[in-house]
């Protein structure tokens, strides 16, 4: 098996980011060599191991324990009403199908 698993217990404290880890290691766990080094994952089909997926998985799992940038510095000049960079502060339109009820009841 991998260094990595799947269970929390087992998911090491630095981690910043545990969806991250818990997909990275299912994927290690996935694409695991067999005797011959080879990967025994079905989508790899005869890949030598370390296969693609795996190094990603490690990569991933490497990047689940990076820190994350905090505080005001990471979101200055962000504006919360840009619908491109933040949350958007105008009302979403009603859908099409809402607008023609209001319409016929208004009626």
């Amino acid at each position: 098996m991998s260094e990595a698993s799947t269970d929390r217990a087992d998911r090491p404290a630095e981690v910043t980011d545990p969806l991250l880890w818990s997909l990275a290691a299912a994927v290690a766990d996935a694409h695991q060599p067999d005797e011959e080094r080879i990967c025994v994952s079905p989508s790899c089909v005869g890949a030598s191991w370390p296969c693609a997926a795996w190094n990603s998985a490690q990569e991933g799992l490497r990047a689940a324990r990076t820190p994350r940038a905090a505080g005001p510095a990471a979101t200055a000049g962000v504006r919360r009403d840009d619908p491109l960079t933040g949350w958007s502060t105008v009302p979403a339109p009603a859908p099409a199908s809402e607008q023609q009820l209001a319409t016929a009841t208004a009626a």
